[in-house]
């Protein structure tokens, strides 16, 4: 378990409640049949400030959009408040979208912007090799030709950049997919 964030207080008041109003909308658009919303977001707040006063976040308003997605699923679970209605075919129902709400997009650009961060750390050259090879998927024959490196230079180039995107990527989550379950 991480450190407690340093001065909690401020840090709700800064990183956790300018999100409010996006939060209330995204609870009224996902879950409309949820009378609730006070409660959920009360909820929300009230485990997100027990998690910041024994371990740190790493980011704020994920960790918000996702236990105020989870504590509404429960209710509206607990509650039995959605109807169901058996439809034919759900492909024709128009209801189900393919695309991510925007709890699970928030998720992917935070995980994009901790890996551009972890890419930032390596030098120059082993950023290049690592993103032309891990990133861009260009096969690593190619990377050295492109660079001008040999072979086994871009491959330990690989390797030591990846190790040191994982180490970097671990200690900033430090296992917040886990803290999220909170």
């Amino acid at each position: 378990m991480s450190a407690p964030t340093p001065n909690p207080t401020r840090w709700f008041t800064e990183e956790i409640q300018p999100h409010e109003p996006a939060l209330r909308s995204y609870l009224r658009g996902s879950f409309p049949e949820m009378r609730d919303v006070d409660d959920v977001v009360q909820e929300s707040y009230l485990r997100i400030w027990k998690t910041c006063t024994t371990q740190s976040v790493t980011s704020a308003k994920a960790f918000l959009f996702t236990v105020a997605r989870r504590i509404a699923l429960n209710v509206v679970r607990k509650n039995h408040n959605a109807p169901f209605v058996a439809l034919g075919d759900f492909a024709e129902s128009g209801v189900l979208e393919d695309k991510p709400d925007a709890c699970d997009q928030l998720i992917v650009q935070e995980r994009i912007n901790l890996l551009a961060d972890a890419l930032l750390t390596l030098s120059p050259r082993c950023r290049d090799v690592v993103i032309l090879h891990k990133v861009k998927g260009v096969p690593q024959r190619e990377v050295a030709a492109q660079l001008g490196l040999s072979e086994r230079t871009v491959e330990s180039h690989v390797r030591t950049g990846v190790a040191r995107c994982t180490a970097y990527i671990a200690s900033r989550t430090d296992s917040v997919s886990h803290r999220h379950e909170a």
